[in-house]
């Protein structure tokens, strides 16, 4: 299936990563984004985020965070079973976690880590591809493509 979003991360540094990783593992049929119509299609994923206004210095606060929970649950609800759900990032992981009314004592984050969730799909963590991390290689490019491949697996059980 294909599906197409509002493509988040577009001309953005963080960008750059995201799209080559999609285009490598068969996600995306083009390996950048630079417009909304530059003929980027993702192929059996969806990009969104956890917060829908672009916050100051990009680092929601948690009130913006709690405002926009609810459109974040009806994305994952409308995904099917099985699905998975790569967080890049604790606040994405933590927003995921909120929205579906769990507990983040009982879904650490840890880059790398699979969290099965209680309606048949799958969290997977992955340290967020901004440019500090990539420029500390706190997140490498190798790291990201196992990320990539592990939700890929995880699509297949």
């Amino acid at each position: 299936d294909v599906c197409s979003s509002d493509l988040p991360f577009t001309g953005d540094h963080a960008g750059i990563l995201l799209y080559e990783t999609l285009y490598k593992t068969g996600f995306s049929n083009k390996p950048e984004s630079v417009s909304l119509n530059d003929g980027l299609i993702l192929q059996g994923c969806r990009i969104t985020n956890a917060v829908k206004c672009l916050p100051p210095e990009n680092k929601p606060v948690t009130d913006e965070i709690k405002n926009c929970n609810a459109y974040l649950l009806n994305e994952l609800n409308a995904l099917k079973k099985g699905a998975s759900i790569l967080a890049l990032g604790t606040i994405a992981h933590n927003a995921i976690i909120r929205a579906l009314g769990l507990k983040l004592k009982d879904f650490k984050f840890g880059h790398g880590a699979e969290h099965s969730l209680p309606d048949g799909k799958w969290l997977i963590d992955s340290y967020h591809c901004s440019r500090y991390n990539t420029n500390t290689r706190r997140l490498t490019e190798p790291m990201f493509d196992a990320i990539f491949a592990e939700a890929r697996e995880l699509l297949k059980k």
